[in-house]
């Protein structure tokens, strides 16, 4: 335990001048009874003679004072607090598809407004990072608890190239891993488990994409990888199944929402699918995070626990007296 305020309990000097000035009127007051004999025994209000208990009110009195002097200093302590930890990748398919309009005013908006729309939702101890999709993927911000970090990165992103939905995955794993993960070609195929990662836990991916994944790699196992490393993939579709038609590099390119493709990356990594539109359930995506229990020590003030007990010891001298004396003393 430490004060705030140390100097303050030189008034605790104090205590000992009162212990000897207790002392000497209880002296006092022997010798007074010696010469007066029977006459000037201490009795409660009732006629009983006091004998120890005399001593009782005084005593907790004194201890009354000495946690109130004690709390001027202003005492502080380290308290473990329970709290959830945990790091959450925004995925972002940022290929030319999400140019579309079939969501207001663009797939890519609506990508952006629902992310904005889950970070909001999050406590400040939730790590989350931002990676970007196309024909490629990259890490376009490291998991951090800074949420104006988080936002400016979601404002950067525009849309361009293809989808290469299981790099996106692949490169949100390494960003919660916090180094390049690399998969095993064959036993990516076979799905046995994979050398180079290992269990992460306390993570997960919302992947907001459309699904209409145009790259070789299997977006469904990497999500099996995923779940290797017990990190769940919450996909958020992001467009309509009535598709829309955009533009590329000059041509008219037909697109549409591959909810199915999404639903089988969820049920892969034991996440959840859930649509762009649906920001109410977005928001309780945290609440399915098997996010590790950790403790916080903090350092507290807790002059108001020694204010509080001094006032009860106070109180209960006060009740003693009024007791056994009928008058408090």
């Amino acid at each position: 335990m430490t004060f705030r305020e140390p100097d303050a309990l030189l008034a605790l000097l104090l205590v000992p001048v009162l212990v000897v000035g207790y002392v000497w009127l209880v002296r006092r007051r022997a010798v007074d009874e010696q010469a007066l004999g029977t006459m000037a025994e201490g009795a409660t209000r009732g006629g009983r003679t006091l004998g120890w208990r005399r001593y009782v009110v005084p005593v907790v009195f004194l201890l009354g004072i000495v946690v109130l002097l004690v709390a001027l200093a202003r005492p502080e302590a380290t308290i473990d607090l329970p709290r959830r930890q945990g790091t959450v990748v925004l995925a972002f398919d940022v290929s030319s598809s999400m140019k579309a309009k079939d969501l207001d005013p663009t797939r890519m908006a609506a990508a952006k407004r629902a992310a904005r729309t889950f970070v909001d939702a999050q406590p400040s101890n939730i790590r989350i990072g931002v990676v970007a999709f196309s024909d490629s993927a990259n890490v376009v911000q490291a998991p951090t608890r800074s949420r104006a970090d988080v936002r400016a990165a979601i404002d950067r992103l525009s849309p361009r190239g293809g989808t290469a939905l299981g790099r996106g995955i692949l490169s949100s794993l390494s960003a919660v891993a916090g180094r390049t993960i690399t998969l095993d070609g064959d036993a990516l195929e076979s799905g046995a488990q994979q050398p180079d990662v290992r269990f992460l836990g306390s993570a997960a991916i919302v992947l907001l994409s459309d699904g209409d994944n145009t790259a070789q790699l299997d977006p469904l196992a990497v999500a099996s990888v995923a779940s290797q490393a017990g990190v769940r993939i919450f996909p958020v579709g992001i467009g309509s199944a009535n598709g829309a038609v955009v533009e590329v590099d000059g041509y008219s390119v037909a697109t549409a929402l591959d909810a199915e493709l999404l639903r089988g990356v969820a049920r892969r990594s034991g996440g959840t699918y859930f649509a762009a539109s649906d920001t109410a359930s977005l928001e309780r995506i945290y609440d399915r995070i098997d996010l590790k229990l950790t403790t916080v020590g903090r350092n507290t003030e807790i002059t108001a626990i020694f204010a509080g007990g001094a006032l009860v010891l106070i109180l209960l001298a006060a009740g003693l007296s009024m007791r056994w004396y009928g008058r408090v003393i």
